[in-house]
């Protein structure tokens, strides 16, 4: 897919271009020049600008102290060998000294800049024998300090913004797990309780069979303990459910991502759908059914790539899982047990399965979508 040319990148907004005001500046100071002086500087306010566009892109990439060095270089040059007024060049790049992650580059960074900025006007004094005025100390010293300090601010502001990214990761993380952790411990609970009742009832009814040849009363004793033991195995399993979730499509679909790719599997996902309107039962199944053919994808098919398009109409869900890898052998034409579970899942929704080959394994669910009475067409 070819990406489109853009000036900065997007990420930063109108932050890039609202600072390129500044470089009025320059220019109009180099009006007063004349000759190749002025063309020599016109064509370093260009470099500068290309310097200033290149490490927004480099920012924490190679090449970044590069370009960082090129644009101390002419900030160097202007303020020794044109006017110290464009001392003030060097917010830009204070500015990029901040973004920088990397300790070194930050220290040196740093370091050269105070050199490049403080250096000119030392030399303007030895050379002129004047020490400047106080309107003319007012003027600079200022703002050379907040230059000199802004990168400390940026670096801060720089990593803040960082562990709130990675705070946020952190909570969506602690989220997935607790979400598992729930489902697991209501199968645990589903499987503790109404196991032990269903197994209750199991030898009920055996009893239950024996006594009503030889004891009506108590075979009918019996059967009324079942009906109270089943409404309380009932009563039990909606408890239960009733604070479980399943697992949605979008879920599912993120999860499989990271299956493949924590296999070296390429992924692409296809489709911009909203499921709201599909069952939660459904959406369960198709997950599942999907979750399958994913884990086949990475123990069978020794594929590098795998895609997954859905497509939802009025009638029916279309689901395709494509591979890139050695794809299903002509000769076996019976399912294993992946592919039996889903067809067997699929079956519970009316659903459908095919798989062929093309450049690969290609599996097709198909499930259609039942409208609820009311429902807007």
């Amino acid at each position: 897919m070819k990406q489109s040319f853009s000036i900065f990148p997007r990420k930063y907004g109108l932050f890039p271009y609202v600072f390129l005001v500044y470089f009025g500046f320059p220019i109009y100071h180099l009006t007063k020049e004349a000759g190749m002086k002025q063309l020599f500087g016109y064509g370093m306010v260009l470099l500068f600008l290309v310097s200033y566009r290149q490490l927004y892109f480099l920012i924490e990439k190679r090449g970044f102290s590069y370009w960082l060095a090129v644009q101390l270089g002419i900030l160097f040059i202007f303020t020794m060998f044109y006017n110290l007024n464009h001392v003030f060049l060097g917010f830009f790049t204070a500015n990029f000294i901040g973004w920088s992650r990397d300790k070194k580059v930050f220290r040196r960074g740093l370091f050269c800049l105070a050199f490049v900025t403080m250096f000119p006007f030392i030399i303007h004094v030895v050379r002129t024998e004047q020490f400047f005025t106080p309107s003319e100390l007012l003027y600079f010293v200022p703002f050379l300090i907040i230059m000199l300090i802004s990168p400390f601010g940026i670096r801060s502001l720089s990593r803040r913004m960082e562990l709130e990214q990675e705070l946020d990761r952190a909570n969506q993380r602690i989220e997935e797990l607790v979400k598992r952790e729930e489902r697991v411990r209501i199968a645990r609970d589903l499987h503790d309780t109404l196991g032990h009742t269903l197994s209750l009832l199991t030898l009920k009814s055996q009893l239950v069979q024996r006594l009503i040849a030889v004891d009506t009363e108590r075979a009918r004793k019996e059967a009324k303990e079942m009906e109270v033991t089943s409404r309380a195995a009932l009563k039990q399993v909606r408890e239960l459910v009733t604070d479980m979730r399943a697992i949605t499509i979008p879920e599912e679909l993120l999860e499989i991502q990271q299956i493949l790719r924590a296999a070296g599997i390429t992924y692409q996902y296809d489709g911009d759908i909203d499921f709201s309107r599909i069952p939660p039962f459904t959406q369960n199944m198709i997950s599942m059914c999907m979750k399958e053919a994913a884990t086949n994808v990475v123990k069978h098919s020794r594929a590098s790539h795998c895609s997954i398009s859905i497509q939802l109409s009025a009638e029916k869900l279309k689901a395709v899982i494509r591979d890139d890898g050695m794809g299903i052998p002509s000769k076996n034409t019976k399912f294993g047990n992946g592919l039996k579970g889903i067809e067997e899942r699929l079956a519970l929704i009316d659903g459908t399965l095919l798989l062929h080959n093309q450049n690969g394994a290609v599996l097709e669910i198909d499930v259609p979508i039942i409208k609820k009475e009311g429902a807007a067409v």
